[in-house]
């Protein structure tokens, strides 16, 4: 039954007429294809992004790697760095109807003058349907090893977000656009689904 509800749903994505103008981000995205290039060996330590002095973003590739792949690793830890640094390279990843919620996600930390450290680890990250130009990516966040701080003190705030006692399942829906470049349409998480 979740199979069907995912492809009607991606049916959905992939079948809205002509998109809206999508925003157009400061600097373009490193790749506009799909086309699967070469990813780290399984064997080999995590990719890591560092985000600002205090955060980094490890991120565990699956064995092919292309943009529709690498599309919530960049929107994460883009986002994260709007957190601790200010700027808006994360709103290129999203559709211009996610513009306003991604940039109040953000908003919900710095207008509380917070900010984040630690180590947040992305993995099993799958490409679980591909429907003309609608796709699912579902990818295990764990954010056990984060903490939200004060951004004038850094020391933890009290209390911490619930995303933080343990890994959750991120599912992105995206869209490809007419310029061949996918952006993320729809979120929604689940606390079933990863282990540690």
């Amino acid at each position: 039954m979740r199979r069907v509800t995912i492809l009607l749903a991606l049916v959905a994505v992939a079948g809205c007429g002509q998109a809206e103008r999508p925003y157009t981000p400061r600097q373009a995205p490193v790749e506009a294809t799909g086309e699967a290039t070469a990813a780290p060996s399984p064997s080999r330590p995590p990719a890591t992004v560092g985000v600002g002095d205090d955060l980094e973003v490890r991120v565990e590739w699956p064995d092919k790697v292309n943009q529709l792949v690498r599309l919530f690793p960049q929107f994460y830890a883009d986002s994260w760095a709007a957190v601790v640094s200010g700027g808006d390279r994360y709103l290129r990843h999203v559709e211009p109807t996610l513009i306003a919620d991604s940039a109040e996600w953000v908003a919900g930390f710095t207008g509380k003058g917070q900010s984040v450290s630690g180590v947040a680890r992305l993995y099993d990250l799958r490409v679980t349907a591909v429907v003309g130009k609608g796709a699912q990516v579902d990818v295990c966040v764990d954010e056990t090893r984060m903490t939200i701080v004060s951004a004038r003190t850094g020391k933890a705030i009290t209390p911490q977000p619930d995303s933080g006692k343990a890994p959750y399942m991120q599912t992105m829906l995206a869209h490809r656009g007419d310029d061949g470049v996918w952006r993320i349409r729809q979120f929604s998480n689940s606390k079933e689904g990863c282990s540690p």
